[in-house]
């Protein structure tokens, strides 16, 4: 399970974003190895992204954002944790918001966290991932590519071959027209309403 190098994560957040689905968002920790699929992301833009917490500039919170690309963001809302990933270039502002995985890893260290047997109620949704990972703001700044603790690889030899399709980001309430949610079209894991375009 090698990570994606660094070089996947210094483009444009869109493109990370759309190249994300598939690959395989894992964690290591005390109790063991877990993760899954990754189906469902959403891009937030360093200009002309006023949902974007760069939006304002560097602050102590979102300094992560502005760092290396490979990088985790990771920040709380409503005393739930959610998990970037840094792109583009240093100073730059951008990340990728993973919203969902398939739990493929570890499952039954997955339903410990929730506190939850069903597989569609361990990540479906940014903060219940985080919960079933075992993500907080630990992991903010954290080197995606070193392969240890949190990381995320390619697993080109069993990509879904289900359509990707796109549309306007979930619970935000500004810039609302642009289309940089992407998800497996049709997969029961991905969080939220379904209404796309591909």
């Amino acid at each position: 399970m090698i990570p994606l190098p660094r070089s996947f994560y210094s483009r444009e957040p869109a493109l990370v974003a759309r190249e994300l689905l598939g690959t395989l968002l894992l964690r290591r920790s005390k109790e063991g190895l877990t993760g899954g699929r990754i189906v469902e992301t959403e891009a937030y833009l360093a200009e002309g992204d006023s949902s974007s917490h760069s939006h304002r500039g560097p602050t102590k919170r979102n300094a992560s954002m502005f760092g290396p690309a490979g990088h985790a963001y990771v920040y709380t809302i409503h005393a739930k944790w959610c998990v970037n990933v840094v792109t583009e270039d240093v100073g730059r502002g951008s990340a990728v918001l993973i919203r969902a995985i398939e739990p493929l890893f570890g499952l039954p260290v997955m339903q410990q966290r929730r506190g939850r047997e069903k597989l569609l109620e361990l990540a479906r949704g940014p903060a219940r991932l985080c919960q079933a990972l075992d993500i907080d703001r630990r992991l903010d700044g954290w080197d995606l590519t070193l392969g240890k603790e949190l990381w995320i690889s390619d697993a080109a030899e069993d990509r879904l071959e289900e359509p990707i399709v796109t549309s306007s980001r979930v619970g935000i309430s500004s810039a609302t027209e642009l289309m940089l949610r992407f998800f497996y079209e049709g997969n029961s894991f991905v969080s939220g309403r379904r209404s796309a375009r591909k």
